[in-house]
């Protein structure tokens, strides 16, 4: 059981865990998620983590088709520009490691935001905190978990 089940468990929150036997090989974990899984990658969300020119971590969680715009980011948290985090700061804050960090059941707290796009969905996927272990929630629920609010912040590949 990982930290991001146990807060969904611990609130409440209905939601289903997924797991595929995760393939080290592989060049992208959420479309193997999706591949492994049978998803619609639309509802497939990656997590990923930014960093402010102040220096502060960010939680930008978005389709796994797309790409995070950086620029949106920055916008939607009102700093002047952001750049993604190093795997390892990624890992030290959040407890997870790269390719299975969870936006719920974080080691601290950060500013988190959801791609627009989720909110138009009933269900969305993602990371469950470990590597070939997916949730499936309303996007709401993890919204409000996670303090998070909506923004447009991906672009297609």
């Amino acid at each position: 059981m990982t930290p991001a089940i146990e807060l969904l468990k611990a609130h409440g929150v209905a939601h289903q865990v997924l797991s595929y036997t995760h393939d080290s090989k592989a060049p992208s974990y959420g479309l193997e998620a999706v591949e492994k899984l049978g998803l619609a990658p639309q509802q497939v969300f990656k997590t990923l983590l930014a960093q402010t020119e102040a220096g502060e971590l960010l939680v930008a969680v978005v389709p796994v088709a797309a790409q995070l715009d950086l620029k949106a980011l920055a916008q939607a948290a009102g700093c002047k520009k952001c750049e993604m985090a190093q795997p390892q700061a990624a890992q030290r804050a959040t407890g997870y490691l790269v390719g299975g960090i969870s936006p719920l059941g974080q080691k601290k707290a950060h500013r988190s935001f959801i791609d627009a796009a989720a909110q138009a969905l009933d269900c969305l996927y993602v990371s469950a905190g470990r590597r070939g272990l997916e949730i499936a929630l309303a996007p709401q629920d993890l919204a409000r978990l996670c303090q998070a609010r909506f923004a447009a912040l991906a672009r297609t590949a």
